[in-house]
């Protein structure tokens, strides 16, 4: 599994317009709204790195009304419901 969080500026007029159409894009789990320097923040889930290549040059980059976008790829994702179930486990 591959993960990334995409920090995206869109035009001034596009923010909603814009939401709305990445989170139609397969591999898109949800994009919010923020308030700094970056207008939207997708979470974005693949197979595989690859994948996330057409997700994102190919997919969210591709969106009308976005202006650019950064790239943060996830290389371990930690959880506070992981390490709750593996307290329960016995897990240390």
């Amino acid at each position: 599994m591959a993960d990334a969080i995409v920090l995206i500026t869109t035009q001034a007029d596009q923010v909603s317009e814009a939401a709305k159409k990445i989170v139609e894009i397969p591999g898109v789990k949800d994009v919010y709204s923020v308030a700094g320097d970056v207008d939207l923040v997708a979470i974005v889930s693949a197979d595989d790195f690859d994948d996330l290549s057409m997700i994102i040059p190919d997919g969210i980059a591709k969106v009308p009304g976005v202006a650019g976008t950064q790239t943060l790829m996830a290389f371990r994702t930690y959880s506070r419901e992981d390490d709750l179930a593996a307290f329960d486990l016995g897990g240390d």
